[in-house]
């Protein structure tokens, strides 16, 4: 599960760089004339730093075997794709109902610390 969870890291982390770059030299236009900038650099900074989270906790894996630990890779990737992908869509679409999902992407990645914290202290 560990090559797993640092694969989705890897792979998190290309894509934030991609789409930020993406963003800043290709996007921005049509992200400012829908006032959407902003939105789409949380979508990415959220998206980086929840690779360092994914990083964390494929490596925690050397000295924590637990179920809690999968919970929270999971929690966590399935947040990104929600989080930042619902805000990435709102931004290149401009339709405002892909902000419902945002908040279910936040939960889970909420989730993910605390299920990360939990398997610390268990």
């Amino acid at each position: 599960m560990k090559k797993t969870i640092l694969l989705s890291a890897s792979i998190f982390g290309f894509l934030s760089v991609l789409i930020g770059a993406m963003g800043a030299h290709y996007l921005t236009d049509i992200l400012t004339s829908y006032n959407r900038l902003d939105t789409f650099e949380t979508a990415v900074r959220f998206q980086f730093y929840h690779t360092f989270l994914l990083l964390v906790l494929g490596l925690s894996s050397d000295f924590i075997a637990s179920k809690l630990l999968i919970l929270s890779s999971l929690l966590c990737v399935l947040g990104i794709i929600l989080f930042s992908g619902s805000l990435y869509l709102l931004c290149l679409t401009n339709l405002s109902w892909f902000g419902v999902i945002t908040p279910v992407g936040g939960l889970m990645l909420m989730l993910s610390w605390f299920m990360y914290f939990y398997s610390l202290v268990k």
